[in-house]
């Protein structure tokens, strides 16, 4: 019980909205990923380009993400990076809306999944940054495996019923969703930056 109260002790009052805040970080990732292969195949798309897309020039993208995302927490702070990066993996889903309605195209796949890699390697990196941040350095190992298990519980709970949810209101309308699921955690963000 250590670990958890030193950190309730250092945060105090604020402690709750930082352990929400990390329980809903990567939700709109989370929820969503888990129908994207599902997707691209009923739209049509074959294996080879999905597997082309996601796993080479998406992986690329993730680390460039990735290496952005480190770059702006250091040069202009955590919080404006766990900003930039909630807002973008919001916005991705809603692309992915647009390819639900729009004609099968290759340009459009490859351009959407490398996006989406893109903010999910941004607000990855920046999240990291994030947690390292939280820990104390006498608990660091427990805290941060924590927090790690924390910002999986709630998404992982909800992406369960994903395909349940898309059997309801279709496609375009689950990637609205799934962007919508990430607005909290802006306003936590813009809240904790102000009183921090």
């Amino acid at each position: 019980m250590g670990p958890i109260f030193n950190f309730i002790k250092r945060y105090g009052k604020f402690a709750f909205l930082i352990l929400l805040l990390i329980s809903l970080y990567r939700i709109a990732d989370i929820v969503m990923g888990v129908m994207a292969n599902i997707f691209y195949l009923e739209k049509g798309y074959e294996i080879k380009d999905i597997a082309t897309f996601s796993k080479f020039f998406g992986l690329i993208a993730t680390i460039f993400g990735g290496f952005l995302g480190g770059f702006i927490a250091m040069k202009f702070g955590t919080y404006r990076a766990l900003l930039i990066g909630a807002i973008t993996a919001a916005l991705t889903n809603v692309l992915f809306a647009f390819l639900a309605i729009a004609e099968k195209n290759l340009i459009y796949l490859a351009t959407i999944i490398m996006a989406d890699n893109l903010a999910s390697g941004f607000a990855g990196a920046a999240f990291v940054v994030y947690l390292s941040s939280l820990t104390s350095i006498r608990f660091t190992a427990t805290q941060y495996a924590l927090f790690s298990s924390l910002m999986l519980f709630i998404p992982k709970l909800i992406a369960g019923y994903s395909g349940a949810i898309v059997d309801v209101i279709n496609y375009p309308f689950f990637f609205i969703f799934t962007a919508i699921l990430g607005l909290p955690v802006i306003f936590i963000i813009i809240y904790l930056n102000r009183i921090k």
